[in-house]
């Protein structure tokens, strides 16, 4: 339910770009990355302010936009690079010292506890707000 006026795109903006980037190198750890497809999502709200600034929570929208841009880029990424693997014995050298501990523990997960981790202490997210924002059933839909 949409109560008082609709927020500001750029206040909106000021406010969430950085804690929505942050959350989303966390999970991938690629910081410009991160940054890219949170501007890319922040673009595709302001295309559709007149409707997304009515939103209960608009940063929850910009939020799963970026994850979906993320993960797209990162599905064709890996694909790009299975293609070169499969095609080419030259390997590239691997990248030691570049990522924090933490960004390498994340990687050790697997994906979807990975989100469930970034979206819970980096954005803050109840796990019922984390299953919807990623489309999963809660415990309680789940035991049916």
């Amino acid at each position: 339910m949409v109560t008082g006026d609709p927020p500001d795109f750029d206040e909106l903006y000021a406010s969430s770009f950085t804690g929505v980037a942050v959350q989303l190198y966390a999970y991938f750890g690629d910081l410009a990355e991160a940054q890219d497809v949170t501007q890319e999502a922040f673009c595709r709200a302001w295309q559709r302010w007149a409707t997304v600034s009515r939103y209960d929570d608009p940063v929850a929208w910009v939020r799963k936009v970026a994850w979906r841009l993320a993960i797209s880029r990162w599905r064709r990424i890996k694909t790009a690079v299975l293609h070169v693997r499969r095609s080419s014995e030259v390997h590239a050298p691997a990248l030691d010292g570049v990522r924090v501990d933490v960004i390498r523990a994340l990687a050790q997960l697997p994906a979807d506890q990975r989100r469930a981790i970034v979206l819970h202490h980096l954005a803050g997210l109840s796990t019922s707000e984390i299953a919807a924002d990623a489309g999963w059933p809660t415990e309680r839909s789940a035991r049916g």
